[in-house]
């Protein structure tokens, strides 16, 4: 494939081969952008935000609504470059490639509904004969720097908003996933998007996304991906709006009066969709010492039923990670907490990039699957003996993304529901769960600002304050 930026697909010298997390082989290859052409691209989104701006509300509407139409047409398409660039099992690949064009349908609902609000500006005292109304206006041009593991989903909920929104829009996909990406690109100029309102360009993200940060051209950029590289954007932006999606470590509260049969299957499904590689992913699951042996009676052999190996067989229920070097990362923390006294139930074992679905129970605290991100298949099991103590243990975290608890006690789920840092909370389910048109963000290193189509709007939107004095 080829990048796209000042409104031409275009090539250069040197190439990135995008390969396949299962067996290596090469899947496509995607031109590197040079960071001495970020002026020329910002000087072409300059101009595309400019159209924009000028593009009435019910314009940008009919844009994403074609591009959600021509995205329905290619869905088996796109769900396929997704499960063969990302390494997820063709069902969750589909499933992704519906849930993006769901994102670009709720956009373009919602960029009918961009407006201000009447402001009572009479009640201050000694006001009279003044009206006070507010207008939200596009930011400009709108920097979205995505990760591999929602290839499409992912750039969706950022390219979605920013355009219904009136900007122009940067989009770095992830190197490890551009093609995904480069296909909604495709998607939307084919669905009438001025050719100058986007561009889409692969490159370093130590030194293009480096330029991207501290260009003062940009006004907002939108990020989901590490700790770390989020820090470093942050330093880096100077006075700009930013919106940050960043790690978790989600806890799992299992209550002595939860469904254990409930329980049991949500967490398999939330603590191993797409190899663990998913920020909201159950990572810690605490149960109450009541129903520990009951629980685990059930949670082990669902997991140890699951299939896994080549994404593109359908009986296959779990793919590889995306990179063998995260696979050794889930081994040796594996590894690392069994040596410190956790216990191996099930799994352990890495083939590659295949990382088997694992179970450690009687852990601790300060062991690494307990304090940072694994981003892998595997989930730890801590014991406590009541509530109290269960959210003292959810909160000893420096993230707050997600967390959920099953109790069929409504006390037990409100106190849970007030005390615990967590910026999405789910009362018997699994904590990875998200509708695509709700506020989605996190607290504590988990981010700030919010996604979901409406909200991301008012992040990629700019507030005017008018007051009409009047004779």
């Amino acid at each position: 494939m080829r990048i796209y930026y000042a409104g031409e697909w275009r090539s250069t010298d040197r190439v990135l081969e995008v390969t396949s997390p299962y067996n290596g082989e090469v899947v496509d290859t995607v031109p590197v952008m040079a960071t001495a052409e970020l002026d020329r691209v910002l000087d072409s989104l300059a101009e595309g935000a400019r159209v924009m701006r000028s593009l009435s509300a019910h314009e940008r509407s009919t844009i994403l609504s074609k591009a959600a139409a021509l995205m329905l047409e290619r869905e088996e398409d796109l769900g396929r470059t997704i499960s063969r660039e990302e390494g997820k099992v063709l069902a969750e690949g589909k499933l992704e490639a519906s849930r993006a064009r769901e994102t670009m349908i709720v956009s373009a609902e919602e960029a009918k509904r961009v407006g201000g609000e009447m402001i009572p500006v009479e009640g201050a005292p000694g006001v009279k004969n003044r009206i006070g109304f507010t207008l939200r206006v596009p930011c400009g041009i709108v920097a979205a720097i995505t990760p591999y593991n929602f290839p499409l989903n992912l750039v969706a909920h950022k390219i979605g908003p920013a355009l219904a929104g009136g900007n122009a829009v940067l989009l770095k996909p992830a190197s490890d996933t551009p093609l995904s990406a480069l296909k909604l690109v495709e998607i939307l100029l084919e669905a009438g998007l001025p050719p100058t309102a986007i561009a889409c360009v692969v490159g370093s993200g130590r030194e293009l996304g480096s330029a991207i940060a501290s260009d003062s051209r940009i006004r907002k950029i939108s990020f989901t991906g590490s700790v770390e590289v989020g820090r470093d954007i942050c330093r880096l932006a100077g006075i700009k709006r930013v919106t940050m999606e960043l790690g978790s470590n989600s806890p799992v509260i299992i209550m002595d009066d939860a469904d254990l049969d409930r329980a049991a299957d949500l967490v398999t499904a939330s603590g191993f969709g797409n190899a663990g590689q998913v920020c909201i992913s159950t990572q810690r699951v605490l149960v109450a010492n009541r129903a520990h042996d009951s629980f685990l009676d059930r949670l082990v052999p669902k997991v140890q039923r699951i299939k896994t190996g080549d994404p593109l067989d359908s009986s296959v229920q779990m793919g590889p990670m995306i990179r063998e070097r995260d696979a050794q990362r889930v081994e040796q923390w594996v590894g690392e907490a069994v040596s410190a006294g956790a216990r191996l139930l099930t799994g352990g074992e890495r083939s590659g990039t295949l990382h088997t679905p694992t179970i450690l129970d009687d852990c601790q605290a300060d062991m690494k699957v307990c304090r940072d991100e694994l981003f892998g298949p595997a989930v730890a099991v801590m014991r406590f003996d009541d509530i109290d103590e269960a959210i003292r243990l959810a909160n000893d975290s420096a993230y707050g993304l997600a967390a959920s608890i099953f109790t069929q006690d409504i006390d037990r789920a409100m106190k849970f529901v007030r005390e615990v840092d967590s910026g999405n909370l789910h009362i018997n389910w699994g904590t990875q769960w998200r509708a695509d048109l709700m506020p989605y963000g996190g607290l504590k290193d988990s981010g700030f600002g919010k996604e979901g189509p409406r909200h991301a709007i008012r992040e990629m939107t700019e507030e005017k304050m008018v007051v009409l004095h009047l004779k």
